[in-house]
């Protein structure tokens, strides 16, 4: 098949387009590079079964494809906060148009929603018929509200013109290639062990997170978008830590003598966060595999990697 990965030089579209290529699909990567990053495809750019568009998803692109994989829009708060209007016109237009052309060439389209759907949530833990606690108003709601209106016109999309979708709604995700500035709570934490620097808990810690690594979300978007449900689906990792066994946890894996600071609580942080992923398990047959530990050490070796490129003085893990 040739498939389009809209943001495919991100975090979690690179290692979508690895599963994609190793399968022997034509792939296309769309990408402007706000947050995504050459290197992280750099092994595909002479396969002839793989092409990359430089392209910002908010102006229209026509292409002959098969299936979309849309995962175009900064989705941590650094990034998403960073411009609020982009990442709006992002959510919407970039989603109109994507849809568009879905529409013409009769693709499936599958589109990577989030967890923030839920905002800060009063039901516990999420399945996909909660409709959610969000601020409309808030510095989140770029992103929440955006994608929203994300689920809004692909479920439009379906209902007026026969558009044929999948929503997955992604929960904390973690792996190689996140960015290490991104603000994510995975990233903060290992960056600041590795360059033997405090680590930052926001309010007490006690704020509850569940992480996915990389390569279980990139099954589930698979299986999600070859079968037969629309949904939307929860994906995500139900396995829940509060933010500070997060930090202590990172902290004895890198330096057990890092110190951990508190700083206040952002606006709209939410308290609990959770996946209800009995849909993906009993529709798709899909659970996450990878155990905490086991993804982290991973995340660490890669992080490890990269900064040493750039010459920073490191802590060596325990």
């Amino acid at each position: 098949m040739r498939i389009l990965v809209t943001g495919g030089a991100g975090f979690v579209g690179s290692h979508l387009i690895d599963r994609l290529m190793a399968e022997g699909q034509e792939v296309i990567c769309l990408d402007n590079f706000y947050t995504g990053s050459k290197r992280n495809i750099i092994k595909w750019l002479d396969n002839p079964y793989f092409e990359l568009i430089r392209h910002d998803i908010t102006e229209p692109i026509r292409l002959e494809v098969d299936q979309v994989y849309h995962l175009a829009c900064p989705a941590s708060p650094v990034h998403y906060q960073y411009n609020p209007v982009k990442t709006v016109k992002t959510n919407v237009i970039g989603t109109l148009n994507m849809l568009g052309l879905a529409k013409r060439v009769k693709a499936r389209f599958l589109l990577a929603s989030t967890s923030e759907v839920y905002g800060d949530p009063d039901v516990h833990p999420q399945p996909e018929e909660y409709r959610g606690n969000v601020n409309p108003i808030g510095i989140r709601s770029c992103y929440d509200e955006g994608k929203r209106m994300a689920e809004t016109l692909s479920f439009d999309y379906h209902r007026q013109n026969n558009v044929d979708i999948r929503v997955a709604r992604i929960f904390n995700t973690y792996g190689s290639r996140m960015l290490e500035n991104d603000g994510r709570v995975v990233s903060n934490f290992v960056a600041q062990a590795l360059r033997g620097i405090p680590l930052t808990v926001y309010g007490e810690g006690s704020q509850t997170r569940s992480f996915c690594y990389v390569y279980d979300l990139v099954d589930g978007l698979m299986r999600l978008m070859n079968g037969d449900h629309i949904g939307p689906i929860n994906l995500g990792n139900p396995d829940e830590y509060t933010i500070l066994e997060l930090a202590q946890k990172i902290q004895r894996m890198i330096n057990p003598d890092a110190e951990i600071i508190y700083k206040p609580l952002p606006q709209d942080d939410p308290r609990q966060r959770q996946p209800d992923i009995t849909k993906a398990k009993t529709l798709l047959g899909w659970q996450p595999t990878i155990p905490l530990e086991e993804g982290l050490k991973l995340t660490i070796d890669d992080f490890r990697d990269r900064l040493e490129l750039t010459h920073q003085p490191l802590k060596s893990s325990t």
